[in-house]
């Protein structure tokens, strides 16, 4: 029951945060998705609520669903070890959650991968992230991962090319890309440069859409303020077809951080996302207007 391509995976983000393990469940099933990535707050709020590893797998199979994907793995770059973030400066709960126990729930709940991300800069080169990278996916294959890198437009891997030479320097044949939507936007990634990827290295896909124009506060509007696939500008038929043309054989997750989304509620925040990614996936990525 492996993730494939043409399936659809309902990225975390998409829901309202507070949604409760069996709540997010529910609500991607009956949308239709066939997977659902999640962040470690996720399942760590339904242990907290008195759920069992196993209620977890015995709910994900009753539903049909997949975990796509764990988000995310911060930890792995130069220096970020000796980072320590106090619980009241994690709003968003990241950083409570290393390397340690990451993998842990990734077996707990049957992940196919891992999210890694710059998050902290520092003064390491691009080859210090490919060894730490290929150290990264050495140790996640231990635990039947595949590994993406995710290139955020503000961070030291801002663009496709810096993120493709760590995982090409990397060589980690369990490690690959997130193509997120947003992000190519944003760090003015081209069709043309897409199409030049080796279609196995992308491992995961994440699409939304926005404004051509970019917003002022790029962190705020990345997690507030994204759009439906085909409710904005971004060129997501050149997307998608790029994606196709190279054989990539990744899922097709939908992530959109919105305020106004989220406003809806569980279920209709689930339903809008999975007509959203129909569209869009069956017809290569048409606009709503």
């Amino acid at each position: 029951m492996a993730l494939s391509a043409g399936d659809l995976v309902l990225c975390s983000g998409t829901l309202p945060r507070r949604t409760g393990f069996p709540q997010r469940l529910a609500a991607a099933a009956r949308a239709g998705f066939r997977g659902i990535s999640l962040w470690g707050r996720n399942i760590q709020g339904a242990r907290n609520e008195g759920f069992s590893d196993g209620d977890l797998r015995n709910m994900l199979g009753d539903h049909g669903l997949e975990v796509a994907e764990l988000d995310p793995a911060w930890w792995w770059l130069p220096g970020t070890a000796d980072v320590h973030i106090p619980p009241e400066a994690d709003a968003l709960d990241i950083f409570r959650f290393g390397e340690d126990e990451m993998f842990e729930m990734a077996e707990a709940v049957g992940a196919r991968s891992l999210n890694a991300v710059d998050v902290f800069g520092g003064n390491w080169g691009i080859e210090q992230a490919a060894e730490a990278f290929a150290g990264l996916c050495s140790r996640a294959a231990e635990h039947g991962l595949l590994v993406h890198v995710e290139w955020l437009a503000w961070s030291k891997i801002p663009d496709l090319a810096s993120a493709l030479q760590v995982v090409e320097l990397a060589g980690a044949r369990n490690g690959g890309l997130t193509v997120d939507a947003w992000h190519c936007a944003r760090s003015g990634t081209t069709i043309e440069e897409l199409a030049e990827v080796p279609g196995n290295r992308v491992l995961a896909v994440q699409l939304d859409d926005g404004p051509a124009r970019p917003e002022t506060d790029l962190v705020h509007a990345t997690m507030h303020d994204r759009l439906l696939p085909g409710h904005g500008e971004f060129d997501l038929p050149g997307i998608v077809g790029a994606l196709r043309r190279i054989g990539a054989q990744s899922p097709f997750g939908v992530e959109v951080f919105s305020d106004q989304l989220h406003a809806l509620g569980a279920d209709k925040a689930a339903r809008q996302a999975a007509r959203a990614m129909r569209r869009v996936t069956r017809t290569g990525g048409t606009r709503d207007r």
